[in-house]
């Protein structure tokens, strides 16, 4: 036991080291995106809006993990090396700009991802964009600020990807919800030929 437990430590200091971290990072990122579908393409299927799990989707969903992971990783850096310390005044300053820069830039990364692995064209992206930013920012601000204040005040550099994908496994399942709720526009296309 003593040995596995020994193993596991070498693995995680291997892992979270600066030369593997960024993969960590981006593993990490694909796995829990992907992990978050899964969570609620099961809750469709148990509701009955979903007849099967839709493999597709959870494969577009864990690749959207992936590009978010590159930028988390590089986000999470230069905060730091830009705003070192960990007083309140400089964690509140990483949370604002963390909700005012970061969260906008990620959603729309997730977007314009699932839009080019869906072939949705530009504009289809755009209407989705338009349909379910504003429903995913917000839910950003209900979650990240205290969750980022945990972040940038407790934890070194190289774990906030890690903490920041526990915690979004959680939002993950409503992104996965969000992001693939249809939108009806058919009411839309008749109001605006009245």
């Amino acid at each position: 036991m003593i040995r596995i437990l020994n193993q596991l430590r070498a693995l995680s200091r291997k892992a979270f080291s600066k030369r593997y971290l960024l993969y960590t990072n981006v593993a990490i990122s694909f796995s829990l995106s992907g992990m978050g579908d899964i969570i609620e393409q099961h809750y469709e299927i148990y509701t009955g809006t979903l007849e099967c799990w839709d493999r597709q989707r959870t494969h577009q969903m864990s690749i959207s993990g992936l590009t978010v992971g590159v930028f988390c990783h590089n986000w999470y850096n230069f905060m730091d090396r830009k705003f070192p310390g960990r007083t309140l005044r400089v964690v509140l300053k990483k949370v604002l700009i963390d909700q005012a820069i970061a969260s906008p830039i990620v959603i729309f990364m997730f977007f314009a991802t699932l839009g080019v692995l869906r072939k949705a064209s530009v504009d289809e992206t755009i209407q989705e964009m338009k349909d379910k930013f504003v429903r995913l920012y917000t839910a950003e601000w209900v979650v990240w600020p205290p969750a980022q204040l945990f972040n940038f005040y407790l934890l070194p550099t190289k774990y906030r990807v890690l903490y920041d994908n526990t915690i979004s496994l959680g939002y993950d399942v409503y992104t996965s919800y969000v992001i693939n709720e249809k939108i009806d526009h058919s009411q839309d296309n008749n109001s605006n030929s009245s």
